[in-house]
């Protein structure tokens, strides 16, 4: 092809661009699986765990309690995104605990007995990483397996959407693939008999939809996904 410089010019600016949005384009927000008011809160909790809690500056941790307060009341108001619907009663256990210990924070704060601000300090960081936990996914391919399966499970099963699903089925499988080869955190070492056995058992559930979207029978399909969705549960569950 043989362009003027003009309008190679002209074409490469329209590819330019249009890369540049693709690449500005915001990840679909029915997928994402964070809760911004409590990554919010690290800006807050880093110093106090980091700095005054182990230099014992009980100035500086009195004067985080505006903070805290502001901080936590934005997390109590917070909903979880939809993919993480699963997760609510935790979810709701958790706040409980949390709010506890925010208000144990805040009345220490306010009075003068430093050994018990420091405690509350403790147990503040304490349950807002548990609350952390409780949406964060042990390993980065269950999550990544997960915002594929939510599309299947929640938009395109109902809707009987089968080309849809066999779109994004090659994917699921590989992503399954990759929980298999994945390695448990040293916390949870030992757990890996377990998951590795529940992995294994999600990974053929992925390929037996494959099987039943090339079936083309649509009962097949539905009872496949369903048996994908079991199977991921047995994973999730392995670490409750």
């Amino acid at each position: 092809m043989n362009l003027k410089p003009a309008i190679r010019a002209t074409v490469l600016t329209v590819a330019v661009f249009s890369l540049s949005v693709l690449q500005a384009e915001p990840q679909d927000p029915v997928v994402e699986s964070t809760v911004p008011e409590l990554t919010e809160f690290h800006d807050v909790i880093y110093p106090i765990w980091h700095t005054a809690y182990p230099e014992k500056d009980y100035a500086a941790l009195r004067r985080f309690a505006p903070e805290v307060k502001s901080g936590a009341e934005k997390i109590f108001a917070a909903k979880l995104p939809a993919i993480l619907h699963e997760k609510q009663e935790k979810w709701n256990r958790g706040l409980i605990e949390f709010r506890a210990a925010v208000d144990d924070y805040l009345k220490s704060a306010a009075d003068s007995n430093d050994q018990a601000l420091l405690a509350a300090a403790e147990v503040l960081h304490a349950k807002y990483e548990m609350l952390v936990r409780i949406i964060r996914p042990v390993l980065k391919e269950i999550e990544a397996f997960h915002k594929v399966l939510y599309v299947i499970y929640h938009k395109y099963l109902p809707d009987k959407n089968y080309e849809g699903i066999r779109a994004v089925s090659e994917d699921l499988t590989l992503k399954a693939e990759a929980i298999t080869k994945a390695s448990l955190p040293k916390r949870l070492e030992e757990k890996t008999e377990a998951f590795k056995t529940a992995a294994e058992a999600l990974y053929e559930s992925t390929k037996a939809l494959g099987q039943a979207l090339a079936s083309g029978e649509g009962k097949a399909v539905e009872a496949a996904v369903e048996a994908v969705h079991t199977k991921y549960q047995v994973v999730e569950k392995i670490f409750d």
